[in-house]
C-alpha cells in the first residue's frame, strides 16, 4: 500500500468508500484495487473499537433447536432419505 499525498498528480483518484476526491481529503491510501481516505479510516477505527453485544436483537431470546428436533421437522416434509436428513440437521445446527 502507498500513501498518496494531497498534491501528487493523482487528482482523478477517489475514496472507494465515500467517493471523495483526493483533493477533498487530507490523505488517500491506495490499495491493490481500491483507495480509502483518512475520514473513512477514522470511521472504521470507531466501528472496530466500539464494543458490540452479541446477545442483542431478535434472535437473542430464541432457543436453537437440537439436531434431533431439526430432523423431526424434516421428517414431516421428506419421506425416506434418513442419512441426508441426519447430515443436514447436524450441518444446520453447526452453522
Amino acid at each position: 500500500m502507498s500513501d498518496l499525498p494531497k498534491n501528487s498528480g493523482h487528482s482523478d483518484k477517489s475514496c472507494s468508500f465515500c467517493g471523495k476526491r483526493q483533493d477533498e481529503v487530507k490523505k488517500l491510501i491506495a490499495g491493490e484495487n481500491a483507495y480509502i481516505c483518512n475520514e473513512c479510516i477514522d470511521i472504521c477505527i470507531d466501528l472496530v473499537q466500539t464494543p458490540t453485544t452479541s446477545t442483542s436483537g431478535a434472535w437473542a431470546d430464541r432457543r436453537l433447536p437440537k439436531p434431533t428436533e431439526i430432523r423431526a421437522a424434516l421428517d414431516q416434509y421428506v419421506i425416506g432419505q434418513d442419512q441426508a436428513k441426519k447430515t443436514l440437521a447436524v450441518a444446520v445446527y453447526n452453522h
